[in-house]
């Protein structure tokens, strides 16, 4: 079951990198800032994602966020995509955390359930609930 929203995030994708043509596999950095559990972050992280002969797209990886106080939140994901119109790709999947920070501590013990969108000019959308 879904939880509360407990992040929001946009940003732009500023790397894209093929890493195979057969299967087409592709790495994506990218930036963004926004909040988790009320607190402001920036963040970065990096996925490769590999299409599948259905069309769909699966994807992992890893990335971080930084507070104002100089606190870290780093994380791990998976997701399944698919293309939009021009170039859009959305993705559904979860995220796994870990801070040493006491008013994140929360995220420790949280699988995060997310929507992340790309448009076509590369400007990113994340939303993140807590799954229960």
């Amino acid at each position: 079951m879904l939880g509360d929203l407990i992040g929001e995030t946009t940003g732009k994708r500023i790397v894209r990198r093929v890493l195979s043509s057969d299967p087409l596999k592709v790495e994506v950095s990218f930036e963004d800032n926004g909040n988790m559990l009320g607190t402001a972050v920036n963040g970065f992280g990096t996925y490769s994602s590999v299409v599948r002969a259905d069309g769909a797209i699966y994807g992992d990886g890893a990335g971080a966020m930084t507070t104002a106080d100089g606190e870290l939140i780093s994380w791990k994901g998976s997701g399944i995509g698919k293309f939009g119109p021009g170039g859009a790709v959305s993705y559904r999947g979860i995220l796994y955390y870990r801070t040493a920070s006491q008013k994140l501590a929360r995220l420790n013990s949280v699988g995060g359930v997310f929507e992340y969108e790309v448009a076509p000019d590369g400007k990113t959308h994340t939303k993140i609930w807590e799954w229960k």
